[in-house]
């Protein structure tokens, strides 16, 4: 079936269709709570709130944005109020790295610390500006979207998203130097 079949059927009271559609968005829900809080549990925590949520307002969602959207904006939503309320702290999970015969082990190496530092600087981001720079680079939404979601006007989501990206650029730029500690 279809996405919006799904939907159409998941609104009559299909709960086989209701179970598929929240089966197939189940990782992108994670994954932008994992994007925007950074801690397991608080990601899993907020994923099972917005399907639950989706679960039981799934009457509610009309055609006029992307289906997308809406469970963007619902697991958005619940991940800033689970923000708001507990402050989460810095946490990054190491993970191992395994090499093959073929890898350069220097590229892999540096690229594994590029990419603690990405995250490390998106961490010391404001809320606000971290949650546009999740759901733009990370969950590849457009700037409609973005503004759909968070329900902010177009020029707002524009504006956080100008000024993230300098704010990431002088993090990196500090990190590059070893100014900055985590």
């Amino acid at each position: 079936m279809v996405e919006p079949e799904l939907i159409r059927a998941a609104q009559s009271g299909d709960r086989d269709a209701l179970i598929t559609l929240l089966r197939d968005i189940e990782q992108h829900v994670y994954r932008t709570a994992y994007y925007i809080l950074n801690n397991e549990q608080d990601a899993l925590d907020a994923a099972q709130e917005a399907l639950i949520r989706i679960y039981t307002k799934i009457n509610s969602y009309e055609e006029k944005a992307q289906f997308k959207t809406w469970v963007q904006r619902i697991v958005t939503n619940i991940c800033i109020d689970k923000f708001r309320r507990t402050k989460p702290s810095v946490s990054i999970d190491e993970h191992d790295m395994v090499f093959q015969d073929n890898q350069d082990v220097e590229f892999e190496v540096m690229s594994t610390y590029v990419a603690k530092d990405i995250q490390d600087a998106i961490n010391k981001l404001p809320e606000h500006h971290r949650t546009v720079i999740v759901l733009r680079y990370l969950q590849d939404l457009s700037y409609n979207e973005i503004a759909d979601c968070l329900d902010l006007p177009l020029n707002t989501v524009k504006s956080y998203l100008f000024r993230a990206r300098q704010q990431l650029q002088n993090l990196l730029q500090e990190y590059q130097k070893g100014g900055v500690t985590g």
